[in-house]
């Protein structure tokens, strides 16, 4: 069976993380992961094309054929839940460009999926992205969780093709 390669995308507006991993089966594997910074002095557009132009090269680099992506939580700010949906729209719009399916998962179902219950602490994520890839790096918490997400859609993804196929 081919390696199905999945770049996970944790969205913001200051860090973008992304963590690719490559899934054969029930078997996972680290690609790379890491995070997309933007400069907090500059405009909003500006910071918004250094996310665009920072994950199109990851995705050049790394050429994964699917995507995903953690939803937008609302927040009690909503400047900020503003400003993370439009990072959010970018880290769609970039994969969506280079013409990956694009799926998205609600925080509790990618937590669900790492450590089997939709509530939980960033640590239990991070330890249990490790028990599942001990090869896995990522310099960022934003990077462990794009790493979940990736994790999340290995083991959904055949649902969501048949969603997608079922649709066509």
């Amino acid at each position: 069976m081919a390696a199905i390669r999945i770049i996970g995308i944790d969205p913001g507006l200051r860090r973008t993380g992304w963590g690719v991993v490559d899934t054969s089966g029930n078997e996972l594997r680290f690609v790379g992961a890491g995070t997309i910074k933007s400069d907090d002095k500059e405009a909003l557009a500006t910071r918004l094309c250094q996310l665009h132009d920072g994950l199109s090269a990851i995705i050049r680099q790394t050429a994964p054929v699917e995507a995903a992506v953690e939803a937008t939580f609302v927040n009690k700010d909503a400047s900020a839940t503003l400003k993370l949906g439009q990072a959010r729209g970018i880290a769609m719009l970039v994969p969506a460009l280079a013409g990956l399916a694009v799926a998205e998962y609600a925080p509790n179902a990618v937590k669900k999926a790492v450590i089997g219950v939709g509530h939980g602490e960033k640590r239990q994520i991070h330890m249990m992205v490790r028990v599942l890839m001990p090869k896995a790096r990522f310099d960022s918490d934003d990077a462990a969780d794009a790493l979940a997400i990736a994790i999340c859609h290995a083991h959904h993804r055949q649902s969501a093709v048949g969603r997608l196929a079922a649709l066509a």
